[in-house]
């Protein structure tokens, strides 16, 4: 009886033949959540401390698919990026899957995706620029974070999965919450690590341009006229904001499970609609508008290495 919900008398009057043995499993002879309803138990015995919404879950399984579907398009006429598009596909997979589960499923590491996508994109943006400006070689990007982000997602799976099965036992789910808690810390880091040096390399870019005037000493000369377009720029608007968004995500996912599963960021869906689905949505959306498959017109067909030797050269000549 610990585990009833003290029902609101109009509750009582209309379902006034429920009661406690409506909810012993006839094999076990125990009580068995799977027996409970909405009505007649705690609200509290759910995995999210409050009814999923339908409306907006489906929404966001909506404009995830809807992305989804357009990355597929993109990468079908561009032929380029094709590490990208996989891991803006699987993320948005992955996230509109997490959604129309919602109510069974404890979290997903879909963000994980979506930022191995940017690190894949952020080496050909440096060259496009200029790699002299970068505290790190443009290979090392998604060298050094994709494993990363291996790492994080392993840790949230196995976390998720850990407090899966304690509550599915309806033993405590602390441990596995405590593993997500790592998981989203290390990639927490991670992004941290990343938008230090993409900070560094924008300041740096800044003032080599502002040093020179209206020429290109300092940057790339080879991809000057693709660096002054429009499209060019929005890309570079829209991989920014795609950081921030995972960034405000991965800082709301480790407090929230930080706090417990009866925490009250946990039991807060409008909260979570926003700072988790809709940071991922505009994250997923933006970089369908500026598609780099679509934003980078020159240069692509060459490898990043050759890349790199051409520009040593340039600026060895320039000295």
């Amino acid at each position: 009886m610990d585990h009833l919900l003290m029902v609101p008398r109009q509750l009582l009057d209309h379902y006034s033949t429920a009661n406690y043995t409506d909810f012993i499993n006839p094999k076990t002879n125990r009580f068995d959540y799977e027996y409970c309803n909405v009505l007649v138990c705690s609200i509290r015995t759910s995995n999210y401390n409050h009814v999923p919404s339908l409306s907006a879950n489906s929404l966001l399984v909506g404009l995830f698919s809807f992305s989804s579907l357009c990355f597929l398009v993109q990468a079908f006429r561009s032929r380029k990026f094709i590490g990208f598009t996989i891991a803006m596909v699987s993320g948005c997979i992955l996230e509109a899957l997490g959604y129309a589960g919602r109510i069974i499923s404890h979290s997903n590491p879909c963000a994980a995706f979506f930022a191995a996508g940017i690190y894949l994109t952020l080496s050909r943006l440096v060259l496009t620029i200029g790699a002299n400006n970068c505290l790190v070689n443009p290979l090392a990007f998604p060298r050094f974070f994709i494993p990363c982000d291996i790492i994080s997602i392993l840790l949230q799976a196995i976390g998720g999965s850990v407090a899966g099965v304690a509550t599915g036992k309806h033993d405590s789910p602390s441990v596995g919450a405590n593993i997500m808690v790592v998981g989203f810390a290390f990639q927490f880091l991670t992004l941290g690590l990343f938008i230090l040096i993409c900070t560094d390399f924008a300041l740096k870019t800044l003032r080599s341009s502002q040093a020179s005037g209206a020429t290109d000493i300092g940057l790339d000369v080879t991809d000057a006229n693709q660096r002054g377009s429009w499209k060019f720029k929005g890309f570079v608007a829209a991989l920014a904001l795609a950081t921030i968004c995972i960034f405000i995500r991965t800082i709301y996912r480790v407090v929230q499970l930080a706090q417990g599963w009866g925490g009250p960021l946990i039991a807060n869906e409008m909260l979570f609609v926003f700072l988790e689905g809709a940071m991922m949505v505009f994250a997923a959306l933006s970089l369908n508008l500026f598609h780099p498959g679509w934003c980078f017109q020159n240069g692509y067909e060459e490898s990043i290495p050759n890349l790199l030797m051409k520009q040593a050269a340039i600026r060895k000549v320039a000295a």
